[in-house]
């Protein structure tokens, strides 16, 4: 099994570890509010979560740890000891082909057992995770190969011509035998597994070494390169686990794609804190219908899963009920109340909303047991010091109030990212006056909780009133037509700007004037007069590969309309007219 190479600081950081942890479970199970100064545990200057945690509660554990299903009825049940055995082999195997602390390794990997092992073994050498999602075309490989600096990568078959003319030397590792015009000069994986019970030594990593880069889905710009610590994702994701509610022995299901922080969040460090066991389903298209015949033939007990999702299991049929469901939560883009009253009317359980960022863990949220307000991400999570500050000032919002959701850098934050990597004046003015700065707009009301407005670029001004697209987007999806929408300043010589809707409608709706007029109809009389849809345009909305709406493209389109565009006005509809 694992070597405890650390010896007693190793035991003091797993016993730390698992001290802050059982508060947390105790907190949720019991209903006690924790104290307002609690904060993150200190697991000392020398810190590796696979070896200080993972082998420490895996090791000798029968307890299932990963359960994979897939669309052609297999399914693959491993305990936690077993992932640390392979995880073991994966590490030795790794090293004898030269990867060692500090080499980035980027995982092009699907919702296999190599990713989960894969993960495991690159943290136990002290490398440095490089997660990278398999949509991903040669171009943009090899631009994140230079960014990241990757000595490494670790892919499927089919992905390695995506390799060919990768920049540099990088070490190539298939699972499997490689695929077509890749065969030369990759390794096979699967050779570690014939290794035996292969021992790794602790790689003595820094709290502050780097474990993970992550590029984020570029909605507004290009792709950020995040860098997380051996600390700031594998401790600070107690406050997601808290979040969610996971308890040791629950069956978790994440509904999130390989290659994006969020898959890290729910399926890798929240559910393994907790000792819980992780399940996914592979799909080639998602269907709403067979998750849930998932949920219940594998006793889900807790689910977390992007609005998106949630939009397409409302319109399923939810009366077979949840299952074994106790927790269900939601994060990525803020919630619609809509779908939240659908699922407590048919299941009698409330998705809870939470909020945070690739460069952060759970930072607010609504845990279980707490008041849940409508439309609101809950409050500020146990150790994350989150502060509204004001855009205009750049101080801190006394009391209710409208600002930027910042975390307060002289508290601390465990769970924050060090900074990003290759981008000095980025990471700078994201860490400018004291605060890190989301780039997201909330508001907070007397009792602390936060409801989310926009992001500061998404936000704009009609006839001198504020405008969150987010608010109007709410309205239009409970339309029966609309299936997504988003919501852009387009020009208007009157009123400087006006909401447009970019309208995706629901399959089978008819993009005619006739559905413009109901949909503008039903907005107008749902909203304050400052937040009218005005103007409305059925269209495929532009999203990044992790499926982020990206506004930025349709306010660029607003600047200069195609001659064949087809968009609905109000003036043209007398009934409409102000």
């Amino acid at each position: 099994m694992g070597v405890e190479g650390t010896g007693r600081s190793g035991r003091r950081a797993t016993e730390a570890y698992r001290a802050a942890r059982d508060e947390l479970l105790d907190a949720v199970a019991s209903g006690r509010a924790l104290p307002g100064d609690w904060s993150f545990p200190d697991v000392g200057p020398v810190f590796n979560w696979a070896h200080d945690w993972f082998d420490a509660v895996g090791a000798g554990s029968d307890r299932p740890a990963l359960v994979l299903t897939d669309e052609s009825g297999g399914r693959t049940s491993l305990s936690f000891d077993e992932i640390v055995t392979r995880s073991n082999q994966v590490a030795s195997w790794l090293s004898k082909l030269g990867v060692s602390k500090g080499d980035p390794i980027i995982l092009m990997l699907g919702n296999q057992v190599e990713l989960w092992e894969s993960m495991l073994a690159v943290m136990k050498l002290g490398g440095v995770i490089v997660p990278t999602t398999a949509a991903l075309g040669p171009a943009d490989v090899g631009e994140r190969i230079e960014r990241s600096g990757a000595r490494f990568v670790i892919c499927n078959p089919a992905e390695t011509a995506k390799f060919a003319d990768a920049p540099g030397a990088i070490g190539r590792i298939c699972v499997g035998v490689a695929g077509e015009g890749g065969a030369d000069g990759w390794a096979d994986l699967n050779e570690a597994y014939g290794l035996g019970d292969a021992g790794v030594a602790h790689p003595g990593t820094l709290a502050g070494d780097p474990l993970l880069y992550y590029f984020t889905s570029g909605t507004t710009s290009r792709p950020k390169l995040v860098e997380h610590t051996q600390v700031s994702y594998p401790v600070g994701h107690l406050s997601t686990m808290y979040w969610i509610g996971i308890r040791p022995g629950d069956v978790h299901c994440n509904v999130s794609s390989p290659g994006w922080a969020k898959h890290a969040w729910s399926c890798f460090f929240a559910p393994w804190a907790a000792e819980a066991t992780v399940y996914v389903h592979s799909y080639s298209r998602f269907d709403p219908r067979d998750l849930l015949e998932r949920v219940r033939s594998e006793s889900v007990t807790t689910l977390c899963a992007p609005p998106t999702v949630w939009r397409m299991l409302i319109t399923t049929d939810l009366s077979g009920g949840p299952g074994s469901l106790r927790e269900v939560v939601s994060a990525g883009e803020p919630l619609n109340a809509e779908v939240i009253a659908q699922v407590e009317r048919h299941w009698g359980l409330t998705i809870r909303d939470g909020y945070g960022q690739t460069e952060t863990t759970a930072s607010v949220g609504n845990p279980p047991g707490a008041p849940v307000r409508p439309g609101s991400m809950g409050r500020p999570l146990p150790g994350v010091p989150v502060t509204l500050v004001d855009v205009t000032t750049g101080g801190p919002v006394e009391g209710p109030g409208e600002g930027e959701i910042c975390l307060d850098l002289s508290r601390s934050p465990r769970s924050l990212m060090r900074g990003y990597r290759g981008d000095a004046a980025l990471a700078a003015d994201a860490m400018a006056g004291g605060y890190y700065h989301s780039g997201d707009v909330a508001s907070a009301d007397d009792d602390g909780y936060v409801t989310f407005i926009g992001r500061t670029d998404d936000v704009f001004k009609s006839s001198d009133y504020k405008v969150s697209p987010f608010e109007v987007e709410s309205v239009l999806i409970e339309h029966w037509a609309v299936a997504e929408a988003a919501v852009v300043p387009a020009p208007d010589e009157l009123r400087l700007t006006v909401p447009k809707a970019y309208v995706a409608l629901a399959p089978g709706v008819e993009a005619s004037r006739e559905t413009a007029f109901d949909i503008l109809k039903y907005a107008r009389e749902r909203l304050a007069p400052f937040q009218r849809v005005r103007r409305i345009e059925f269209f495929e909305l532009p999203k990044t590969i992790s499926g982020k709406i990206r506004r930025v493209e349709l306010r660029q389109r607003e600047t200069q309309l195609p001659p064949d565009c087809e968009e609905w006005r109000e003036e043209e509809f007398p009934d409409l007219r102000s």
